[in-house]
């Protein structure tokens, strides 16, 4: 492709050549729409010739995109010029590592700074599942202030590997110390990679280790004439030691390489956060090999793993380490005595584990059948997912695409987990890969949790009602739900229910049934002819079969105020037999989980966040708080006159939901709702007079409407066999919008006439979700998300639907809300601000660009829904008073031996 100066790739004009390869050739560019300078690679136009590789390099360009990190190659943009691709990225100035390692071996303590930010950067990446595949020294570019960045990401998808002889794309082929080693990009592959297997980021860290290696002692990790002889090295050899370099590496930095270049994937760093953090650790003390600080402070990371991100100096510090280690060392010899079963009879043993440092928010800890490994959720760098953590390790790992998951639960194989997440069912390999879905369950659906029984069925629970469904996927069919049941000591099959747990024939399960009268543990089956309360409980029961190895002697375990308690329980009689004892004390409700193999976890019963609601201005400054405070409040919504606001509360005690109106006047507050389910997405009539909501109270959710002022019953409004949620009223008083969850459909939006013959029509039916929508004020539009782009935006349709739609949010978007005129439409973004758009008013919609007005979590905001006053000067949110706290996860080792004989 001969391109020169002035040239043009849409509004790109070209300045000048930067450099050429097999990739293709760079050029320094200026965007004309921006007036900045920027790098353009144009790839060989041969590669528009093949439409999967072009689809999936595109695919891959865009997830590099949305990496957002200073050690990671920023990219623009992506477009075509004649027939071949081109990317847009960030002009740097410096020069690639490569052209340092041909001037020879790098110092220690530099070296290991670059080291610590190239691993910084994989962990970016690998946390959004993107995996470099091709990292190379010519792939890290050192800028001029001494930052690394990681270049190329995704590249290595559009070059098929060669392995016949020396990889001719890459332009890096360079002689280093030894005569005759002359090889390129193959070098840097992981054994798995040679051998043509599937990889995972673990390959990316063995091409780290080889690139740590090259830096402290200028010489190729991997040696031969061919690329043959170096693949076969890679996969027999190891590199030479550090003592037969001239430079003087310490041990525990030679350690950190060695454990990269581990020809076992699960034999390396769990991920490239640990290594970092080992890296970290190092870069706090010397780099002499007879340095005692560092033998003091490097081998940590050996033995715990990643623990944070601080830098260990000073005494007090030293003294936690210690601690921690000593925590960490005891786990260990609990794991391992359990694990080794050399006695016969052993007493029960205690311990805590902490979740990762990095991480917060975490949730129950849920332990695989086998007890080896834990599961929970847990937020790191704004991102919510399951973590990994094996029972006898020291370290926790995210799984990739496990993003926004809730309700998790092992395969009684322990080698998969299906979770909740998208308004979707799916599961995962812990062993890696990408999650598959198995059903449809919808964004908006009230989940109550899943069971994985040994014939290969799933159980869960979507809107109060049960569902099975084929572990292999497949259509979702109802088991509970619907009629009274009519058996003998039965209950109605409608009552609200949580967490099935399947016992060990496959058949029977045990689940939990919030029936107003009788709530407690009841046991079903699959067919649907067999139903029976158990007994009484505060929460969800499980099945843990005795150590005398016969699956149907047992105990049955549950909470009862707030005590852990287990009870004798024939799983072949499904009968209980005995006295129940007590196991723990003041434990959190539906976080305790057993293996088969005789280990207990749960967690103690945590502080409840403080909330309240309150006013934040534009710019993010808190003002007045109004109502009581307490534990979750959610979904406030303002009266058309701006005076009072509805909001949803939920009872510490018995986590139910009901309604509550304040006068914003007068400051007082009567409850609205007393039934004993959830009621809650409150919204106001057009006139302010009604409160409609949606209530589960008939198991599954409904809609119902209500005189503002408290007088009268409740009035199902709206009825249907699937869930219903109200969003918004017109303002002339003719419709309610409500979205209609449908397992098998989806999300869609309806529209209810409040006049005439009262007849349901769909304004929205697509394949995707549809949720959040509000009418403006004169409504003629209506703002709503959906996620048929990958991800939550915000869009605006005309009412009654004619065509006319319109993108408003740009990088992700939810809970839309118009100002009082129709002038502005606000919504949260996804990275967790509040934002602002313009619109102009006329026969056709117009909306300027999003601006930002505030950071929600600078606020404290709790929840992100709120109400806008009519002028768009504050906004009413929950906001937190008080942090949560919750706790570590309790660890019960043969925990049947404290058991009453």
């Amino acid at each position: 492709m001969a391109i020169t100066a002035g040239a043009h790739f849409n509004h790109y004009e070209i300045i000048a050549p930067l450099g050429a390869g097999g990739m293709g050739e760079v050029y320094r560019a200026r965007d004309m729409r921006l007036n900045r300078e920027v790098a353009i690679k144009a790839l060989p136009a041969s590669f528009a010739q093949d439409a999967d590789r072009l689809r999936r390099f595109e695919q891959e360009a865009r997830a590099t995109s949305a990496l957002n990190h200073p050690n990671i190659l920023t990219v623009y943009d992506i477009g075509d010029h004649e027939g071949a691709p081109y990317i847009v990225a960030e002009l740097l100035e410096g020069e690639e590592l490569s052209e340092l390692i041909k001037q020879g071996a790098i110092a220690p303590r530099k070296a290991v700074g670059y080291a610590r930010q190239i691993a910084e950067g994989l962990a970016a990446a690998h946390a959004k599942g993107v995996v470099h595949r091709d990292l190379k020294p010519e792939n890290l570019f050192i800028t001029n202030d001494g930052r690394v960045k990681i270049l190329d990401f995704g590249l290595a998808k559009l070059r098929p590997q060669q392995f016949g002889g020396i990889d001719k794309d890459a332009p890096t082929q360079k002689r280093i110390t030894d005569p005759g080693v002359i090889m390129g990009t193959v070098g840097y592959m992981s054994p798995e990679q040679v051998r043509g297997q599937e990889t995972d980021h673990r390959s990316d860290i063995f091409a780290f280790g080889v690139i740590l290696y090259e830096m402290l002692t200028g010489q190729r990790a991997f040696h031969g004439d061919s690329a043959i002889e170096v693949m076969n090295a890679i996969l027999k050899e190891d590199p030479p030691d550090f003592g037969e370099t001239k430079e003087r590496i310490s041990p525990q930095l030679e350690m950190i390489v060695r454990r990269c270049l581990e020809k076992q994937p699960e034999r390396r760093f769990y991920s490239a956060h640990d290594l970092a953090f080992a890296l970290d650790a190092l870069s706090s003390g010397s780099f002499g090999s007879s340095s005692p600080r560092l033998q003091t402070t490097a081998v940590l990371p050996a033995v715990t793993g990643r623990m944070g991100a601080a830098r260990w100096l000073g005494r007090e510090r030293l003294i936690w380490l210690a601690a921690t280690v000593l925590l960490a060392l005891t786990t260990l010899v609990a794991a391992w005595a359990y694990f080794s079963r050399q006695q016969a009879e052993r007493a029960a043993l205690r311990f805590t584990i902490v979740p990762p440092e990095r991480a917060t928010n975490y949730g129950r800890a849920v332990i695989s059948p086998d007890g080896r490994n834990l599961i929970f959720t847990a937020s790191s760098e704004g991102k919510s997912q399951i973590w990994l953590r094996p029972l006898d390790g020291f370290t926790a790992h995210p799984l990739s695409g496990t993003e926004g998951s809730f309700n998790y639960f092992w395969s009684p194989d322990s080698r998969s987990i299906g979770f909740f997440a998208g308004g979707k069912l799916k599961k995962i390999d812990v062993a890696g890969g990408t999650p598959q879905t198995l059903c449809n369950i919808g964004s908006n659906v009230n989940t109550g949790g899943g069971s994985w029984g040994s014939d290969g069925v799933i159980l869960y629970v979507a809107a109060d009602l049960m569902y099975r469904v084929p572990a292999t996927g497949g259509e979702p069919i109802p088991v509970i739900g619907g009629e009274p049941a009519t058996a003998p000591g039965g209950y109605r099959q409608n009552s609200p229910m949580v967490r099935p747990y399947f016992l060990p024939d496959g058949r029977h399960f045990l689940h939990y049934a919030k029936a107003s009268q009788e709530p407690g543990i009841y046991l079903a089956s699959l067919d649907g002819k067999e139903e029976r309360r158990l007994l009484t409980a505060d929460s969800d029961g499980i099945y843990a079969a005795s150590a005398s190895g016969d699956a149907s002697k047992g105990w049955l375990l549950f909470l009862r105020e707030g005590a852990l308690l287990a009870q004798p329980f024939d799983a072949r009689r499904l009968t209980l037999t005995g006295d129940p004892f007590p196991v723990a004390d003041q434990v959190e409700p539906w976080s305790f989980f057993v293996s088969d193999t005789g280990i207990l976890i749960y967690q103690s019963r945590r502080i409840d966040e403080v909330t309240q609601l309150g006013w934040i201005d534009r710019a993010g400054k808190p003002l007045e708080s109004i109502g009581a405070s307490g534990p979750y409040q959610n979904h406030p919504r303002l009266a058309p006159d701006g005076k009072r606001v509805v909001v949803a509360r939920m009872d510490a005690r018995t986590r139910r939901q009901d309604l509550y109106v304040i006068d914003l006047t007068r400051g007082t507050e009567s409850r609205l709702t007393f039934d004993p389910a959830d009621d809650t997405l409150p919204i106001w009539s057009h006139d302010g007079n009604r409160i409609v909501w949606a209530s589960n109270r008939t198991g599954t959710y409904q809609i119902y409407q209500k005189l503002a002022s408290g007088v009268g019953q409740d009035e199902l409004l709206l009825q249907s066999d699937v869930p219903l949620l109200p969003s918004s009223c017109s303002s002339d008083g003719k419709f309610l919008l409500y979205g209609r969850s449908d397992p098998k459909s989806g999300d869609d939006l309806w529209a209810l006439p409040l006049e005439g013959d009262r007849k349901p029509f769909p304004f929205l039916q697509t394949p995707f979700w549809d949720t959040d929508a509000q009418f403006s004020p004169d409504g003629r539009w209506i703002a709503y998300r959906t996620n048929e782009s990958g991800r939550s935006e915000v869009y605006v349709q005309t009412f009654p639907a004619s065509g006319g739609r319109w993108q408003v949010s740009t990088n992700g978007g939810h809970h839309p809300q118009w100002r009082g005129d129709g002038k502005e439409l606000f919504y949260c973004s996804t990275d967790g601000k509040l934002m602002a758009v313009d619109v102009k008013r006329g026969d056709a919609f117009e909306a300027g660009l999003p601006k930002t007005l505030f950071n929600l979590a600078e606020a404290k905001v709790y929840y992100a829904d709120y109400a806008a006053t009519a002028d768009g000067r504050r906004f009413l949110f929950v906001r937190k008073l008080q942090e949560g706290s919750p706790s570590p996860f309790s660890v019960v080792v043969n925990w049947t031996a404290e058991a009453p004989h």
